[in-house]
């Protein structure tokens, strides 16, 4: 089989070239059952419910729904979608670089909602952006800034949040900006790869050609119990652009 035809992010879904058990299977998600308890929280931009955006991004699920493996993956629900700018705290994980540093360790999730809140409070206005897709998985879509001022002011808003709130993840500088449609329980056969790039490409250039800039509300913090729902607690300030 010639790799080349294929993306890396899709060969990342693929048995035979990443045989390794999905990251958060067991954890935050069962192979049968949904959704586990996954208490924590996160800074993230909702795709704006009723927009032009939404009814593409519906559309776009759908033709991973329509994928003969859609079975081997677990849907998150359509209220959910959203673009993680920074990721929080989780209940489970509770370690240097995933908690903050003048936080003990042992302090209960619930707390924590309220104390990142309170830093969060003094965060100075921050430069809006916009964000266009770049690219299509099968775990969903992969965005970034529209331009490069977009890419520099979302990497600062970033950084200045790893400063406030305390910590930085061992990924900080990697993660990539994404939208979840659903994750992974079991990994991708040799022989459906082909179709999964052609599905992937022509969804990706699809978003690309009529979503120029996706409708995303101002960041804000939530947070959950599980990942079907996002409840925001903050809406960290944001000037509008001048028109």
């Amino acid at each position: 089989m010639d790799l080349s035809q294929f993306s890396p992010d899709l060969l990342a879904y693929s048995k035979t070239h990443n045989p390794k058990p999905p990251l958060h299977l067991g954890t935050r998600y069962r192979a049968r059952g949904g959704f586990l308890p996954e208490p924590g929280n996160t800074i993230v931009c909702h795709v704006v419910k009723g927009s032009a955006t939404q009814a593409a991004l519906i559309e776009a699920r759908e033709r991973f729904l329509a994928m003969p493996e859609a079975g081997q993956f677990l849907f998150t629900p359509i209220s959910s979608l959203h673009m993680t700018l920074f990721q929080g705290v989780l209940d489970h994980k509770r370690s240097p670089g995933f908690w903050p540093q003048d936080i003990p360790l042992d302090t209960p999730v619930e707390d924590m909602h309220e104390l990142l809140a309170a830093r969060l409070e003094g965060l100075p206005a921050a430069e809006p952006f916009e964000v266009c897709v770049i690219g299509a998985r099968p775990s969903g879509l992969l965005v970034g800034g529209r331009t490069v001022q977009d890419r520099k002011i979302m990497r600062a808003w970033r950084d200045g949040l790893a400063q406030l709130l305390g910590y930085r993840h061992p990924d900080h500088d990697d993660y990539p900006f994404h939208i979840t449609f659903s994750y992974v329980i079991d990994r991708l056969a040799d022989e459906a790869l082909p179709r999964w790039q052609s599905m992937l490409t022509h969804v990706a250039e699809e978003l690309q050609r009529h979503q120029h800039a996706l409708e995303l509300t101002p960041p804000g913090f939530c947070v959950f119990e599980d990942m079907n729902h996002f409840h925001e607690l903050l809406t960290l300030d944001v000037p509008h652009q001048e028109e």
